[in-house]
């Protein structure tokens, strides 16, 4: 039976307070695209329901309670009134039907992520710590198809079998990364941000990069992937200095 659910409900209430507070952040460090992009959260154990923003809602004003709960497998949800923007479920419904992993997806087109998608080589070579964090833990989508609707989610889904890669460096489009949790997503995609910055500003010196050895970049990468609990501390504190500036992500 269909759990698609379009009315705000308060069904999943943790995950749902975690998942506002990340859309607030990302306008906070100017990552949003209007009314546009998406952030989705499995909450049953095969990942196929799913929370997700509302069409066309800006991401400075979703609450909890708005967020949608979606059932990947229901052919009907786009049929319901209040459907979801039709790319993010053919994005994000694919992922959560095929990649039981992903347990949270987050799609921007933050300005240095998608400038990285926009060239010819969209690797990132591990020049420093944060670019060594995501050393050999990408992957590069080279057949940008247009907009996500089902067809290019199914395909971009293909690409995640892989749960080492947990970003995708959507080349002409923007970046995907998927995580554990919200936590575990955020601070990933804000860090990728950081990461690609980094290796932009540092091209448009002109000077030769120094790049880490393949050795020290997956001693990097493994050593911050097993630092303790890093990405639960900054979505605590985002929800901290949020909740001092008495905001409605919450309600």
């Amino acid at each position: 039976m269909s759990v698609t659910n379009l009315r705000p409900n308060m069904d999943h209430w943790p995950e749902r307070v975690d998942l506002a507070a990340a859309f607030r952040w990302t306008v906070r460090l100017n990552m949003h695209e209007g009314v546009a992009n998406h952030f989705s959260l499995a909450v049953n154990e095969d990942g196929t329901q799913f929370l997700m923003n509302p069409n066309q809602m800006h991401f400075g004003r979703i609450r909890a309670s708005d967020l949608l709960l979606l059932d990947a497998n229901d052919p009907e949800t786009m049929a319901l009134p209040g459907a979801p923007d039709p790319t993010a479920w053919g994005l994000h419904g694919s992922i959560h039907r095929h990649c039981p992993h992903a347990r949270c997806v987050m799609h921007v087109h933050s300005i240095f992520a998608t400038v990285l998608a926009s060239m010819a080589d969209s690797s990132l070579p591990p020049i420093d710590q944060n670019t060594a964090t995501f050393y050999n833990r990408y992957v590069v989508d080279e057949e940008f198809g247009g907009l996500a609707f089902e067809s290019e989610g199914e395909r971009c889904a293909s690409m995640l079998g892989d749960p080492k890669k947990q970003v995708m460096i959507m080349g002409n489009h923007g970046v995907l990364v998927i995580g554990r949790d919200v936590a575990d997503a955020f601070n990933r995609l804000y860090y990728f941000e950081r990461a690609a910055e980094t290796y932009i500003r540092a091209l448009q010196t002109g000077q030769t990069l120094r790049v880490l050895s393949d050795e020290i970049a997956e001693k990097t990468a493994q050593e911050l992937e097993d630092y303790p609990n890093q990405a639960e501390a900054h979505l605590r504190e985002i929800k901290a200095i949020l909740d001092s500036e008495s905001s409605t992500y919450a309600s």
